[in-house]
């Protein structure tokens, strides 16, 4: 295959903002007030991957195991805090802390898995490989617990007397709520397996694209892809499955009461 890539100028990528003032005039038509929102969007979307772009060309000129490791912690950490502020009227302390816990115990061991096992990166620390991989895989997870939470929280919320019957009925608190927690991952992971079946067919992945058009055989590609993916399903259903398990009990005191 033919590996050499198009170049874009700027001028090209400049092009690429018509659809923003196209997105602009639909808005404004419709009465819709988002103007503000998708210029904001725009600019900081450029700005912030201006600045990535710069800083990955330092990382990746010099690889060190410190700083690969630093910039996984700072996207796991940020991964948290966007939940936090997502939710923030929602979350007790308790149910925070959870998120805090769940997000690296889901995370790191699928990461450590699949850069280990299943690509067999060397170094483990190559920042190539495992600052994307980590980006998918954390992206893909916090919006899978993102989900999670909002169906546990709404559904507690909206089912508080059932559950309170099915309590004084003699339930254990798991019993009782068993129904909520499987809906919760149900919606959690349900994304990931609609974006799977469609996959191939419907739509290339980006990740797929991104390799063909720099050159990679198809091949490859495919087979990253396919790899990629189930780490994202393992991810987004491990890290799921850890913040139910453990904040489904923040909903219930010691006395098996609904909180």
């Amino acid at each position: 295959m033919n590996g050499d890539v198009i170049q874009l100028a700027y001028w090209q990528v400049g092009m690429a903002y018509v659809f923003v003032i196209v997105v602009l005039i639909m808005l404004r038509r419709r009465g819709i007030r988002r103007e503000t929102t998708l210029l904001l969007a725009s600019i900081r979307m450029t700005l912030q991957l201006v600045a990535v772009g710069f800083v990955l060309m330092a990382v990746f000129g010099n690889p060190h195991p410190l700083i690969t490791t630093g910039i996984v912690l700072l996207m796991i950490g940020f991964a948290v805090y966007t939940l936090f502020r997502k939710f923030k009227r929602d979350l007790s302390p308790a149910l925070r802390r959870v998120i805090a816990i769940s997000v690296p115990l889901g995370t790191v061991p699928v990461l450590a898995f699949f850069l280990w096992l299943v690509i067999g990166i060397t170094p483990l620390y190559d920042p190539q490989y495992v600052i994307p991989i980590t980006g998918m895989i954390v992206g893909n997870s916090m919006t899978g617990i993102s989900l999670g939470i909002h169906t546990l929280v709404t559904r507690f919320k909206n089912n508080r007397m059932e559950i309170e019957e099915a309590l004084a009925l003699g339930a254990t608190p798991k019993q009782a709520s068993d129904g909520i927690v499987n809906d919760a991952f149900d919606a959690a992971i349900m994304p990931t397996l609609n974006s799977m079946l469609g996959m191939g067919i419907i739509f290339l992945p980006g990740m797929m694209t991104g390799q063909i058009l720099s050159g990679v055989d198809p091949t490859l590609a495919i087979l990253y892809q396919i790899a990629i993916m189930l780490g994202i399903l393992g991810g987004v259903s491990v890290t799921t499955y850890v913040f139910l398990a453990l904040g489904v009990t923040t909903f219930f005191t010691d006395q098996q009461q609904l909180a």
